[in-house]
């Protein structure tokens, strides 16, 4: 990681675009109806695995060559600018390492005929190769645009274009399937291009879409915004714009930092290992300890923009963000409430026994047990109320304990003494606490035992024993007795 001494986050993702000097001046020019599909697929190889190795990047072309390309979108039919923006493209990306690119076409091969429409015309024309960028050239030139526009098919059948990820070896790189998808129009087929979407996620198949609709009716547009992110694209520009984030997302990574904020807005927590999470499929795409760098920021971070994540600083409980994306090419605080203090369990003043006593720690007014800590042990925790049960015997319940920012809060639980039970035959009975003229039940007694040990917290106490061979409920046996921190009591019968 890079330690850096300037942050920076520009709003406007327009402006953030045209600063941009990643891509050539081409691009201004290219103008076309796109709907932008990018899919995922982690497979065995993580983020997190592999991390000497940069990430190999297969890229799915998949192409519209339906009839209605031949529309004019300015002084152009719409398949020109699209021919020349993809030509344009692999000029751009052939010999680019840890790249492989396929292409798919639709609506290219069976005409539409006295209104009947080929819905299985959908071909993988050239798959996935490291020198397929020629092919792909010969392919694009010669294509007339004839058939229909099968888009929801066309993306199903897309997941089984890509090499399957079983025989990466773990460990070996992460593996990035994108999905390009380039359009004049929407579904054309009576299905659901949203349904495939959700089945493939199912299968755990990332999907994140950028759609871009030029000159498309509003229930047009409607149909498509449920696929993902839709942009109108009403001018050559705000296509070019587009254009470079997914390609920008496609290929490169972006720098980041998580910012742990306290409850008084400052990104000052660390020390606490983080998750960054698949939004889409809960896969791990990062896991690390957050840190500090040497200017007292947190430290730099190197994301994979193309994802959408899911953040969890494992404090107690879990710190959690939904649904964080980051721009490419543009630095990116990521903020996550995480406020915290530090609970100290200690013991009471005596002579030590080394027994090691937990407490139960759960949120105020809930069951649901957060953690056991161990008394004599510090632990930070979120910012709230808390309720302890500590498991001595009896059990010690100290309710509504406030943890405050960046302060300890002391919980002092008195040292245990010791009650040695010596009966002279076996018998039964029980141990009660006495509470003024209440009894309150702790402990039965364990009727085969020659003896008993129990570790209690101060206190005073009865035990009651009767013998097994006693039959007469009048030879049943009562002793007080009190305990005293660090110190040991026997109890004869």
């Amino acid at each position: 990681m890079v330690a850096i001494g300037t942050l920076f986050t520009v709003t406007g993702e327009e402006r953030d675009l045209m600063r941009t000097k990643q891509f050539p001046s081409w691009l201004m020019r290219a103008a076309s109806l796109v709907l932008m599909l990018t899919l995922f697929c982690s497979g065995d190889a993580k983020a997190q695995d592999g991390a000497s190795l940069p990430p190999l990047t297969r890229m799915l072309f998949v192409f519209d060559a339906s009839n209605s390309m031949n529309g004019f979108w300015g002084d152009k039919p719409r398949i020109d600018v699209a021919r020349e923006l993809l030509l344009r493209s692999l000029d751009e990306l052939e010999g680019q390492p840890d790249l492989e690119l396929a292409l798919r076409v639709y609506g290219h091969r069976s005409p539409i005929s006295g209104g009947v429409q080929d819905c299985d015309d959908t071909h993988l024309e050239v798959p996935f190769s490291a020198n397929s960028a020629p092919d792909m050239r010969s392919v694009i030139r010669g294509l007339r645009c004839v058939g229909t526009t099968p888009i929801a098919r066309s993306l199903e059948r897309s997941a089984d274009d890509f090499p399957s990820t079983q025989k990466v070896r773990k460990g070996e790189r992460a593996i990035r399937n994108v999905i390009i998808l380039i359009t004049d129009g929407i579904e054309a087929c009576d299905e659901d291009p949203c349904a495939v979407s959700r089945a493939l996620q199912s299968k755990g198949i990332v999907l994140k879409p950028f759609v871009i609709g030029v000159g498309l009716e509003d229930a047009e547009k409607y149909s498509l915004r449920c696929i993902g992110n839709f942009f109108d694209a009403e001018t050559p520009e705000v296509f070019e714009h587009v254009l470079k984030i997914v390609l920008t997302q496609a290929l490169n990574s972006t720098t980041a930092q998580v910012s742990l904020m306290t409850t008084d807005g400052k990104p000052t927590e660390t020390d606490v290992p983080v998750t960054l999470y698949d939004q889409k499929n809960g896969t791990v795409r990062y896991h690390f300890v957050h840190t500090m760098n040497d200017r007292g920021i947190p430290d730099t971070l190197s994301l994979d923009p193309i994802f959408t994540y899911r953040v969890v600083a494992h404090t107690l409980p879990p710190s959690v963000r939904e649904n964080v994306t980051v721009k490419p090419g543009v630095h990116t605080i990521i903020t996550v409430d995480a406020g915290m203090g530090t609970l100290d369990l200690k013991s009471g003043s005596g002579p030590s026994d080394g027994y090691t006593v937990h407490s139960i720690v759960r949120r105020s007014g809930e069951l649901k047990t957060l953690h056991a800590q161990a008394i004599g042990s510090a632990q930070r925790y979120r910012v709230g109320t808390y309720d302890l049960e500590v498991l001595t015997m009896p059990r010690l319940f100290i309710p509504d304990v406030v943890i405050e920012q960046g302060r300890t809060t002391d919980i002092v639980i008195p040292r245990t003494g010791v009650l040695n039970i010596q009966p002279s035959t076996p018998g039964d009975g029980a141990l009660f606490l006495k509470k003024g003229d209440l009894l309150e039940w702790v402990a039965d007694l364990d009727h085969s035992a020659q003896r008993m040990q129990l570790r209690l917290l101060p206190g005073a106490y009865l035990v009651t024993y009767r013998s097994r061979g006693a039959r007469r409920t009048e030879l049943s046996l009562d002793q007080e007795v009190v305990i005293e921190s660090g110190r040991s009591v026997v109890v004869n019968f």
